[in-house]
């Protein structure tokens, strides 16, 4: 049985990830804990096969007050904790970054795609990852996973506004772009994959297809009971908000992950092929 950890305790994924583990309770003991108001030095790791590093700011505005905030939670504390657990015997360490190292709103990443994050949550994550990735040994795994956005019930952020959007609108678009995204479930199993044959990498946890924001909208309205009235008379006003604002590139623009699984630890700083 595998001792794990899952820091973010009260998170979206966090909870998730818990309750898929315990699905296993012959092969995943598992605790959950807070770095809120208390320091990595305050726990002992000694023991746990694996830490799953989850916590961290986001979905948070950001302003020039805030940003020395996500460089402290986001990166400095994300490396404090994985130094502690190589110290004191972890074996692996698992890292949740996200997609938006890339900097990008839309466009298609590819393995020769190289990071250049735009906000403080993108810099503050790549910058994590590359501390953290320095410390991978043989007898030290490090994983980092890229999520896209993730998308299930009572998600955080986007899908969290698609969420209130959905029960407003009287008819659902029918514009179509293409968005890499994961469901919560597809997400904890990728991380579980990781657990169970840990190595040294980076994945891209993703649903086997593309998809479209308002694909994502109708869903929401069934989930909500609402009947679902699809039109096109939204489609020029959405095409305009993507050509002229940041939000509507976010929300409606096409953002993909192209044949794009796992990368080696390296391979993000441009000195390795990808597998």
């Amino acid at each position: 049985m595998k001792r794990i950890l899952i820091t973010g305790k009260n998170g979206y994924i966090g909870t998730n990830l818990a309750a898929f583990l315990l699905r296993q309770p012959s092969l995943y003991a598992v605790e959950t804990v807070s770095l809120r108001d208390r320091a990595p030095d305050a726990y002992d790791f000694h023991g746990a096969d694996a830490i799953v590093h989850l916590a961290a700011i986001v979905h948070r505005k950001e302003t020039q007050r805030n940003r020395a905030l996500y460089d402290a939670v986001n990166r400095d504390l994300a490396i404090a904790l994985a130094e502690k657990a190589k110290r004191e015997g972890v074996k692996q360490f698992v890292f949740m970054s996200t997609m938006s190292v890339y900097g990008m709103d839309e466009g298609t990443v590819t393995k020769d795609t190289l990071p250049d994050p735009k906000t403080a949550y993108g810099r503050s994550k790549l910058e994590a990852e590359r501390a953290i990735a320095a410390l991978a040994e043989e007898d030290f795994t490090v994983t980092v996973l890229r999520a896209p956005v993730v998308f299930g019930p009572g998600a955080k952020g986007n899908p969290a506004r698609l969420e209130r959007l959905a029960k407003h609108l009287p008819f659902c678009p029918t514009y179509e772009n293409r968005r890499t995204a994961v469901s919560i479930e597809t997400l904890c199993g990728a991380i579980e994959s990781a657990l169970r044959t840990p190595r040294s990498c980076i994945l891209f946890p993703q649903e086997p297809a593309p998809v479209s924001t308002c694909t994502l909208l109708e869903r929401i309205q069934r989930e909500q009971g609402k009947p679902v009235r699809k039109t096109k008379l939204l489609n020029p006003l959405i095409r305009m908000l993507r050509a002229c604002t940041r939000v509507g590139k976010k929300a409606f623009g096409d953002l993909v992950y192209q044949d794009l699984t796992e990368l080696a630890l390296s391979d993000p700083y441009g000195e390795e092929a990808a597998r």
